[in-house]
């Protein structure tokens, strides 16, 4: 059963869940985009009076919520370590179906690639229940059906869609249910929206052959990207970082040892003692991404690693379509299978 909400209602909702949460949500920042007369969405605390931003897709990902940008992991002496303290309050995470899924693509890196948990990422994991952001439409650049993220049916607390001046809510868990029906103006039946067609369409082959690591294909970026790395710190998937140890100025021997978001796309990613350096050109560091996003991942965890959201064509300051280059995957593997034909 849902909730139908008015904008009074939905407010009075989140302050009573706000005593027990905390919220995180995108939300629209003036003058922060690109430009000074651009706006950024982004995501953010949500206190009371901030709105949060249902129509329009985020800038940058729900991510930072469980890997944040620069996280002290602990802090150290000469002769002891302390783990850095975190807020231990369970955490509302606003976030649409790619983003949702890309989570789990998350926890399959951190939580299941292994023998041993990451333990500074379990530790906020447990803490954070999803709400449902729906999708009412495709927005540009988006391509989450041919992925599979268009739609997610469990693994949230709670939806949300605003339709026209009405908020109709979904719920899952019980712990959130009585914040709804006391603010709520009836109950009825309600479906979360989700997209079922994208303008920008991809075809991910089943069978990625390992001989497309030496195909032409990639030389073209060796030039067209810039390697800025922002496809990476924009992507809800991308779970590269770097360990830096800061030492304090006062004393040298006494500091915090940091886990830093970082960038296979960034030159210097994949230097090693000695002066090595195992993908040298932007062609080479493309087809790492490309290759990790819907071969690698697959061979390991069952599914592609891209959920088809579009914020690395949005954010390329060089207009590189990543869509495009699994179209050209595409393209190279079909024609790698007709010229295998032909000379069985």
């Amino acid at each position: 059963m849902g909730y139908i909400l008015t904008e009074e209602g939905f407010q009075d909702a989140l302050k009573e869940l706000r005593k027990e949460y905390r919220i995180f949500a995108p939300v629209r920042k003036k003058g922060a985009g690109r430009f000074t007369d651009i706006d950024a969405v982004i995501y953010d605390e949500v206190e009371e009076g901030t709105p949060i931003e249902l129509e329009a897709k985020s800038d940058y990902s729900a991510k930072e919520a469980l890997t944040p940008l620069s996280e002290t992991l602990f802090f150290f002496t000469e002769e002891q370590c302390k783990e850095a303290d975190i807020d231990t309050r369970p955490v509302l995470l606003f976030l649409r179906s790619c983003d949702l899924q890309a989570m789990k693509r998350l926890d399959d890196m951190y939580l299941h690639n292994g023998r041993e948990q990451d333990w500074f990422y379990q530790r906020r994991r447990e803490k954070l229940h999803y709400v449902l952001i729906g999708c009412g439409h495709s927005y540009e650049n988006c391509f989450c059906v041919d992925m599979g993220a268009n739609i997610t049916k469990d693994g949230y607390a709670f939806s949300v869609d605003k339709v026209d001046d009405s908020y109709r809510i979904h719920v899952l868990e019980e712990a959130v249910r009585s914040a709804f029906a006391s603010s709520s103006e009836r109950q009825e039946e309600v479906v979360p929206r989700h997209v079922t067609e994208n303008e920008v369409r991809v075809t991910v082959p089943e069978n990625i052959p390992i001989e497309i690591v030496k195909h032409p294909l990639w030389d073209e970026y060796n030039t067209r990207c810039i390697g800025c790395g922002r496809c990476n710190y924009a992507c809800p998937t991308c779970s590269c970082y770097t360990m830096q140890d800061v030492y304090y100025t006062d004393n040298g021997k006494v500091g915090e040892r940091r886990r830093v978001g970082s960038s296979c796309m960034v030159d210097g990613y994949t230097n090693v003692a000695g002066g090595g350096q195992y993908r040298k050109t932007q062609g080479e560091r493309m087809r790492f991404k490309t290759l990790h996003k819907i071969r690698d991942f697959r061979k390991r965890f069952g599914y592609d690693m891209c959920v088809g959201c579009g914020r690395c064509d949005d954010i390329c300051g060089e207009y590189i379509s990543f869509s495009n280059i699994i179209n050209k995957v595409a393209a190279a593997v079909e024609e790698m299978e007709k010229e295998g034909s032909k000379n069985a």
